[in-house]
């Protein structure tokens, strides 16, 4: 079967074009998800000449199956639990928060590493887009939509390159708007659809939030 995305910045572009109705807009911003939605969301914000910013959120991986979620938590403290597959795998509530602490130390270092010292961008009353390069569970994007929600937005609309199609339902229930231009079914996970899907490291993403907060981007 022929990947419908070449690599992240693919993605971003063909996301982009979906998004067009949104384009320059004063109210908007659009966040990404790190590290993977960086790239992604560079490309939507400069089509549609929207500041880009982050959402630190971390997925809650399943001890021994770590890429499993069973939840995801955000700064300001919002959290998400699966909590059928906490149940069904007897996860105790020490091994719970055992990952949480950890993930939450991880969300604090990529804060200082990504941001330093600059400012949360204001949220109150804008239209936001939050962007990442595929979502699989929606563990993770459930809670950046659930945090976001507590900072009173006009509007949330999750933006995502690929997803399977229950995913994108949940998340339409949650979210003002979902836009997700790949639904494949079966979905065998994120990246079986790019052709590159290596790795987005810490340097990247400075990259490339240095080029969307310079003045002449």
């Amino acid at each position: 079967m022929q990947l419908p995305y070449e690599n992240r910045v693919e993605a971003g572009r063909r996301l982009a074009e979906r998004l067009q109705d949104y384009a320059g807009q004063d109210d908007l911003l659009v966040l990404a998800l790190p590290r993977g939605g960086v790239p992604v969301a560079f490309e939507v914000a400069q089509s549609l000449q929207a500041p880009l910013d982050l959402m630190l959120v971390r997925k809650l991986g399943t001890p021994g199956q770590e890429e499993l979620a069973m939840g995801a938590i955000a700064s300001g403290g919002a959290q998400v639990l699966n909590e059928d597959l906490i149940h069904h795998l007897a996860i105790s509530a020490t091994a719970l928060e055992r990952v949480a602490t950890q993930e939450r130390k991880e969300m604090e270092r990529r804060r200082q590493a990504y941001r330093g010292d600059r400012p949360e961008p204001q949220i109150g009353g804008r239209c936001v887009i939050l962007v990442d390069d595929g979502i699989a569970t929606g563990a993770t994007m459930r809670v950046a939509v659930s945090a976001l929600r507590q900072l009173k937005p006009a509007q949330v609309v999750v933006a995502v390159p690929v997803a399977p199609p229950d995913t994108v339902e949940i998340l339409s229930r949650e979210a003002d708007k979902v836009v997700c231009p790949a639904t494949p079914e079966p979905f065998f996970g994120v990246g079986r659809w790019y052709a590159d899907f290596s790795q987005t490291d810490d340097q990247e993403v400075r990259r490339l939030l240095k080029a969307a907060w310079s003045p002449s981007s």
